[in-house]
């Protein structure tokens, strides 16, 4: 199936562009200021939005496309493309939740700030993942922690 993805987790699914006025946030401003809070806060509902419509368009094939291949090679292969899409959906289902999450912390004032030492997470990062919720030294941290705990 040529719409299935192969993705190893949530960071390779991409946030749609920013389609506005061609406002970025920039650090010469104030963190977490209203117009930085309403470009995230679009940024993330537009990401949800996206999945979403992926979403439709894989439960559409899978009701308009059965499996009916003949060829056994063939059905095996179908198979196969279709599993990798419905773990792909469901790697997407655990992002919307991520994203729902950044929306609360937005909500609630807490976005952009590192859930462990509180510090602001860079424009940057929240750029590239505005579901991060550690500053890029704190995640380090925080994976080599569990690097040694899995070796433990």
């Amino acid at each position: 199936m040529a719409t299935a993805l192969n993705r190893m987790d949530d960071s390779s699914f991409s946030v749609p562009a920013n389609d506005g006025d061609g406002y970025r946030p920039s650090p010469d401003e104030p963190f977490m200021n209203p117009r930085q809070q309403e470009y995230f806060r679009d940024k993330l509902l537009r990401w949800k939005e996206a999945i979403l419509k992926e979403a439709e368009v894989t439960l559409s094939q899978l009701q308009v496309e059965p499996l009916r291949e003949a060829d056994l090679t063939d059905r095996a292969s179908s198979e196969t493309d279709w599993s990798i899409e419905l773990r792909t959906r469901d790697r997407q289902r655990k992002l919307i939740s991520k994203i729902d999450a950044a929306l609360r912390r937005l909500d609630e004032g807490e976005y952009g700030y590192c859930e462990v030492t509180g510090e602001p997470i860079s424009l940057g990062r929240l750029e590239a993942r505005p579901i991060a919720t550690m500053t890029v030294e704190a995640q380090e941290r925080h994976e080599r922690n569990e690097k040694v705990s899995r070796e433990d």
